[in-house]
């Protein structure tokens, strides 16, 4: 499958009425009528075989959830073994939570998909390049912006010691890019940006009057019952109290606590428990519907792709022949971590897959097709 890396390391809030209403929806994918399958047998070998230091896996079968488990250690050199409830580094499958919370904010009348920058960032209009005042939302969401896929150097190493806020730092990234000559015309190419996700979570929290941190966590993780989900590293770099990230193979192999700046984190920066992210996946199943969140509509178009490629907001679309209908996926690394999701929304079926090393894809994807192989009988 294709790789989607995160990078390198180096209208009004939702009701407390309805967010109990979908909280409670969410709880069948926690809390199914049917015993949860322990994965832990199928993920022992394949950690072995691929030789990295940990894997989870979580699988939901008619948009409940039928299996989850993990195998391995949380750090190299260290006692400490992953638990269920453990969390894990998102990466780039961030980009379809961020793609969310703007379709919510699109619902709501405070954005469109089809707006451009120019009108969307006003305080940034003047210094824009002309080209870049026509890049509209939707090209940011489906990488076809016409952005670089970060920043420039040297204001990618001001935002690990940046000293405003992360919603300072991504203005200061708009600015940035926007007022440079585009590398293609909006809409005509697919580029991989990570940055075109930076400048969309600045377009959202202009229209929101929040950080994105805050938005998420408001919208999308509190209504969901994603109690866990959070951002950055998870746990601490004094103790080894959650999976620590690796790079490095065999005996090079080392644990790393570090991240991305935090202000890249429309692009990459989640970290969530197993369960936690099945949730969100839930939703895009369509387990989860209602105007408390995205109507069935709202999600169908997340998922849609413009003719010329198959990226759609925040997930790859494709085609698969263990499920019918379109598939989606995503991966995700900081290059520390890796991970991979397989959704099939017509059939409520999904293989979430996490490593605790930036190399680990080829044991992601072989989990997923073991999961696959067994849940959805291909």
């Amino acid at each position: 499958m294709d790789r989607w890396p995160c990078g390198v390391v180096s209208a009004k809030l939702v009701c407390m009425l309805k967010r109990a209403v979908v909280a409670c929806a969410a709880l069948a994918c926690a809390a199914p009528a049917q015993q949860v399958d322990s994965l832990g047998e199928l993920l022992a070998p394949l950690r072995r075989k691929h030789d990295v230091p940990a894997l989870g896996a979580a699988v939901l079968v008619d948009g409940e959830l039928r299996a989850l488990g993990v195998d391995g250690m949380r750090k190299r050199g260290a006692p400490e073994l992953v638990t269920d409830e453990d969390l894990w580094h998102l990466g780039s499958c961030t980009k379809a939570m961020t793609a969310t919370w703007l379709a919510m904010l699109v619902a709501e009348g405070k954005l469109a998909w089809e707006s451009d920058l120019g009108e969307l960032l006003p305080g940034l209009h003047d210094g824009m390049h002309p080209s870049a005042r026509e890049v509209q939302l939707v090209h940011l969401l489906r990488h076809r912006g016409g952005l670089p896929a970060g920043p420039p150097h040297k204001l990618w190493m001001e935002l690990f010691s940046y000293e405003g806020t992360d919603t300072q730092a991504r203005t200061d990234v708009a600015r940035a890019l926007l007022g440079a000559p585009l590398a293609a015309k909006p809409g005509a190419r697919f580029l991989y940006s990570n940055a075109g996700y930076m400048v969309a979570g600045a377009v959202g929290e202009r229209a929101s009057g929040a950080s994105w941190q805050q938005q998420l966590r408001e919208r999308l993780f509190d209504p969901l019952g994603m109690k866990r989900a959070g951002f950055g590293p998870p746990g601490s770099k004094e103790a080894v109290t959650q999976p620590w990230g690796h790079v490095g193979r065999g005996e090079a192999s080392r644990p790393m606590f570090h991240d991305n700046p935090s202000s890249l984190g429309p692009a990459g920066t989640v970290h969530a428990s197993l369960s936690d992210w099945a949730r969100f996946v839930a939703m895009h199943l369509g387990v989860v519907r209602g105007d408390a969140l995205l109507t069935s509509a709202a999600l169908s178009e997340l998922h849609t792709p413009p003719e010329s490629g198959p990226y759609a907001h925040g997930w790859v679309v494709t085609k698969r022949r263990w499920a019918e209908g379109p598939i989606l996926t995503h991966n995700g690394s900081n290059t520390l971590w890796y991970c991979v999701a397989w959704l099939a929304p017509s059939a409520q079926f999904a293989v979430l897959v996490t490593c605790n090393h930036g190399d680990g894809a080829a044991a992601c994807d072989a989990v997923a097709a073991a999961c696959i192989r067994r849940y959805a009988g291909d």
